[in-house]
């Protein structure tokens, strides 16, 4: 029998070389301009968070002392359909690093921190993690002090790098597809007569930076995910085009 075709997802991802702060995000040829204004806006909208910094770390410059990290992220976007079909265009060279401490210098971390030295806490060259080549858009965010470690507090820091990314993300969504340097197509398939293969993945539910998120508005996004913990750590099933597409996003 033929095979059947359920999904198809096409991602188009255009490679950066430079980043430059400006007035507004966009993407022009092959450098990322990021919008320096908007990062007042965050602060002034979470009553969880008292500063951030963002600062543009080049490759081989990764000696310096950082926060703990808390999350490593691709940047990415819908521009047709949901999560797992349609187009998404993703970009290259560049990786989003979220780093956080709270004021009175406790860093946000739960079973094991990471702060110290950029260049003895981060693996290069890993799935997930960025190559040696890579450019890494640094935010350290400062959380209010005094308050217990609670999902609250770290979602605080998760939401406001989720904005700033949403930043970029707008303007990655107008894109000219045609302008893409690679092209990547997936399909979801029914093979009748074959195997029937399933991928099992354990991951955390169980504390304040031990949460995974599914199936956020944006690739590998934050806002409008569920968390597996309020969901009960109960099984999900994701098709392999929504597991490439980043519909499970892990916070920790």
């Amino acid at each position: 029998m033929n095979e059947i075709e359920l999904r198809r997802l096409v991602i188009k991802t255009f490679h950066i070389t430079e980043i430059k702060n400006s007035t507004r995000s966009k993407v022009d040829g092959s450098t990322l301009f990021i919008n320096e204004k908007i990062i007042d806006e965050i602060v002034q909208a979470n009553d969880k968070v008292i500063d951030i910094n963002v600062d543009i770390i080049k490759p081989g410059d990764h000696d310096r002392e950082i926060n703990t990290i808390m999350d490593i992220v691709p940047i990415s976007t819908k521009v047709i359909g949901k999560q797992g079909e349609g187009i998404t265009h993703t970009l290259t060279g560049v990786y989003f690093m979220l780093t956080g401490a709270d004021e009175d210098g406790n860093q946000m971390h739960e079973f094991g921190s990471s702060e110290g030295n950029l260049k003895e806490q981060l693996v290069l060259n890993r799935a997930g993690t960025p190559s040696s080549s890579d450019i890494i858009i640094h935010m350290d965010v400062k959380l209010k002090g005094g308050l217990p470690f609670e999902r609250e507090v770290a979602n605080a820091a998760f939401s406001a790098s989720d904005k700033f990314l949403q930043d970029i993300r707008i303007n990655l969504k107008k894109k000219d597809g045609r302008e893409c340097n690679e092209v990547h197509e997936y399909f979801d398939k029914i093979c009748p007569g074959k195997k029937k293969v399933v991928i099992i993945k354990q991951i955390a539910g169980q504390g304040a930076m031990y949460d995974n998120r599914l199936l956020a508005d944006e690739p590998s996004g934050f806002a409008g995910g569920r968390s597996i913990i309020d969901m009960g750590n109960v099984p999900v099933i994701l098709s392999p085009n929504e597991y490439r597409d980043g519909a499970l996003r892990s916070l920790e």
